[in-house]
Formats: structure tokens, sequence, C-alpha cells
């Protein structure tokens, strides 16, 4: 099978969109098929590279306005097209009569420009976009959801149906998985980290629904209220935000908390292996990945009680109430000692998210919509 797949611009640096691209065109060529994965390219964007301000204006024009012509210029070689990022199915109107398939990741976006999240503003400009992209879902000849919630998010508010859309769960990344102690301790003596810490980590960029702020609240209250002051929280991600910074200063946790910015995928699986829990605190998600990724190093995990998360967390995760800080740190002292039994669930939960099985409902799909 010849299979396009769509990539995102790599000036808006969206790692996550940018990593599922990677895996999927890796994961289809070792399986023998032919792959090419074509992106708009940085033209006028070169002028100002940046994904924000007059770089996300030039950064359009690349995308809107000269793309196109080069993605109907590929159609002649492909089979199917894959849009890897729903948020560029502004491209299924070139698509009307190819096949195609559009992975949706969450509705987040959308739902804000909706204004169905209010702690999540959206600009003139910015709804005009999200309709957009709701378009071209309502076009699209078939939809993959990351999760049930996502495909109960898309049924809702798109035109799309029901027999249009398949959930479909993500696979790993990385071929997580428990690394050897002594491995994993040399990693994170190079990041900083004393070998002898036990530490909380949290995995996560500074998108709102990410809750960092409130991450750093519930170990503020983990140390000082149920008296845990042998914990370091290890933050893995993007740089602190000044809120966050400014929390930690006022409540005297330099000392406590660590920063890491942009770490390897090996550093974050020692991280993982040697972590006491993940805390995963998220107030939305598409998915999940964290939690996965933890799970498969036998890392014990702490997430919010509401869907997506209960659901990709299954049976082998602890559930919390991101809203609630101080009682959602009483759960976690009651369980800190009890969470070396959470090692085999955890690891059996993450089977359920290979990659070789997300690959396979993928292709069929790719059957699917050529045979339509």
């Amino acid at each position: 099978m010849k299979i396009l797949l769509l990539a995102n611009y790599l000036t808006d640096s969206i790692q996550s969109m940018d990593k599922f691209a990677s895996v999927m065109a890796t994961g289809l060529t070792d399986l023998g098929h032919q792959v090419r994965v074509i992106r708009p390219q940085a033209l006028i964007g070169q002028i100002k590279r940046s994904p924000t301000g007059l770089g996300k204006w030039l950064g359009y024009i690349d995308k809107y306005i000269l793309f196109p012509s080069q993605l109907r210029r590929e159609l002649a070689w492909a089979d199917v097209v894959h849009i890897c990022d729903h948020a560029n199915a502004v491209y299924t109107t070139y698509l009307k009569n190819f096949p195609h398939v559009v992975t949706c990741h969450d509705l987040l976006a959308i739902r804000s420009a909706l204004g169905e999240i209010p702690e999540n503003p959206t600009s003139w400009t910015g709804k005009q976009l999200q309709w957009m992209i709701l378009k071209g879902l309502n076009q699209a000849q078939h939809i993959v959801c990351v999760s049930e919630q996502t495909r109960n998010d898309l049924i809702r508010l798109s035109k799309a149906k029901s027999e249009q859309i398949s959930r479909i769960y993500m696979g790993l990344n990385y071929p997580y998985q428990t690394m050897d102690e002594q491995a994993a301790k040399t990693c994170l003596t190079a990041l900083g980290i004393a070998q002898s810490v036990p530490f909380i980590l949290h995995v996560g960029n500074n998108s709102w629904y990410k809750n960092r702020l409130g991450v750093l609240k519930i170990f503020n209250y983990l140390i000082q209220e149920n008296r845990h002051p042998e914990l370091y929280l290890v933050m893995a991600g993007q740089p602190f935000t000044q809120e966050m910074q400014q929390f930690i200063n006022i409540n005297h946790l330099q000392e406590k908390v660590i920063e890491l910015i942009n770490i390897t995928n090996e550093d974050l699986c020692a991280l993982y292996s040697l972590a006491t829990a993940l805390l995963f605190p998220s107030l939305q998600e598409g998915f999940g990945w964290p939690i996965i990724e933890a799970q498969a190093c036998g890392c014990p995990v702490f997430t919010s009680g509401l869907p997506p998360m209960n659901e990709v967390g299954g049976e082998a995760a602890i559930y919390i109430n991101p809203h609630q800080p101080q009682a959602a740190a009483e759960i976690i002292a009651k369980f800190l000692p009890k969470l070396s039994s959470m090692k085999t669930k955890s690891w059996e939960n993450a089977q359920r998210f290979t990659q070789a099985q997300m690959l396979d409902l993928y292709i069929q799909v790719y059957q699917q919509v050529i045979n339509q």
C-alpha cells in the first residue's frame, strides 16, 4: 500500500504530533508499506520562524495558500492519505474524491472556541480557524479518534456519522520498559538528581489543561500537611511559568522541586523506572500518553478520575480530583505505602496500548476507505 502521511508544519513545534507521525511512518515502513511524509514547508515563514505573532501569520500563507498545490501533486502516487493531526483537517476539502483518514486527538481547541471551556478563551481569529477545522472534519471520509472521550465529543460536535468514526488507542511512541536500576541511576545522576532521592514525577507541557500549578499545590500539601518531607517533585517538560515559579518561591519549595527541560526518551524511561509514582492531574486530555509510558515502566500512576484518563489508566491507576489538591494529597499519602503492589497491574494495563495493535487497526481503516 502507498500511504501518504500528512504531518505538521515544523515551526509549530507540536512535539506529540511530530512523534505520532514519525511512529506511523517508521511502523508502516517496517511492515512493508511504501510511506511518504509530507508537510507544509517554511517558505514565507522563513522570514520569521515562530508559532506566534508575525511568524504565525506568515506560517498561515505556507500552510493554507502554498501547501495545497504540493498536496495535489502527491496524490498521483498515493493509495490513501492519512492526516495525522486533526488540526490539519482543513485539507480534506482537497481530498473529496480520494481515500483519506483523519486522526482526531482531541476537541479541546474546538470546544474552547465554542465557549465550552471558559478557562481557555479563544480570540476571534482563533475561532475562525477552529471553525475551518471543524468544517474539515465534517467533510472527512473517515475519522479515527484516540479515545472514547474524543469520539463522544466528535459525535456530539460534528456532522460526521458514527459509522465514519473509529476509536484506535495510541500505542507507545518509544519502547518504554523498566530500565536496569544501575543504568537508570546513572541517567538520573547526569540529570543532577541524587540516586537516593525519592521523588514524585510529573511529565507535561505548559498547556492550561496539564494543570502544572495544580501539581505544585498537591505536592505542597503532600509534604507539609501529610508529613512526607522526604519526597521531591521532578517536573519534566517545559520551563516553569512565572506563576509556577512564584508559587515555588512563596511556599519555599526551591530545594524540593526539580525542573527538567526537553529531556530525552531514555532519560524519561529512567525517571519512570525510579519514580515513586507519576502524578498526572490533567483537567482535560485527548488521550494521556504519560499514563501508559509510566505504566510500561512499572511506575504507579495517580491521575484524574475523569475521561479519558480513567479510560486509559484502567484499574491500574489511582484516581484523584484535580480540582481538589488537598484531598488529592490525602489520597496519595494513603496509597504511598501500598504502591509496590501496583507495579504488575501497571505493566499489564500498558500492554493494551501496543504500537503493533495500533498499526494493524490503522491498516484495516486504510483498506476500508480504499474499498469505499
